[in-house]
């Protein structure tokens, strides 16, 4: 008998498919099973989420969220439509935040970075797109990448100890924020599942988990 439940993760959160054919109560009994035997996997992580498999009301949605939070340490921030408007909602909506930010301090760039590519700001940095192997980014403030972090950067460029880099997917070559470095090597080893953010702790540099809404933690000034 094959599972009611399937979990696929992917760069962007996870899909989880239902049997179309099994009871709501029964599933929702499965999906509470299968996140908790899986718990120690995901870990503690946020991450946009797709139902898969079978047609749901607004309710279920909401009891298969709670079903999935209250099971393991996995924080959905969002549904994503299979239809796929709601990514393009959020994406303009992002877009448009960023825009924002982008007419106040100037510190906002679109596309992906690639080897070879180098990147610096006088200020915050927010990238769309991913940074890969090879590529470099330097910043006297903060480095938001809200993509894959692959390539190598330099946050506190001018010795802020404050200033962080933050990606949701990050496997780097290097980090170094303000006097402390981090050389993860060129294998790009992810550091974590889902959102990161390195900073400085006791002279080091900690890479963590994020937990909630980050964007609006920094001064991109």
């Amino acid at each position: 008998m094959g599972s009611s439940v399937v979990i696929k993760g992917n760069k962007s959160g996870m899909s989880v498919y239902l049997d179309p054919h099994v009871p709501f109560e029964q599933l929702l009994q499965d999906i509470e099973k299968k996140f908790r035997e899986s718990a120690r996997f995901w870990g503690s992580v946020q991450m946009a989420l797709a139902l898969e498999g079978r047609p749901l009301t607004p309710e279920e949605e909401y009891q298969i969220v709670n079903a999935i939070m209250g099971s393991s340490q996995v924080e959905i921030l969002c549904l994503i439509d299979q239809d796929g408007e709601q990514i393009r909602r959020c994406e303009k909506a992002l877009n448009e935040k960023l825009m924002e930010l982008s007419s106040q301090t100037g510190q906002f760039y679109k596309g992906d970075l690639n080897r070879g590519d180098s990147l610096e700001s006088e200020a915050s940095i927010v990238i769309i797109g991913d940074v890969h192997h090879g590529a470099r980014v330097t910043a006297k403030g903060n480095i938001i990448i809200l993509g894959e972090l692959k390539g190598s950067v330099f946050a506190g460029a001018a010795g802020n100890e404050e200033a962080v880099v933050v990606a949701l997917d990050m496997a780097p070559t290097q980090i170094r924020i303000a006097g402390a470095i981090n050389r993860v090597g060129d294998k790009n080893k992810r550091l974590g599942r889902g959102p990161m953010i390195a900073s400085l702790e006791n002279g080091g540099i900690c890479t963590k988990s994020l937990k909630k809404s980050w964007l609006s933690m920094f001064n991109f000034n």
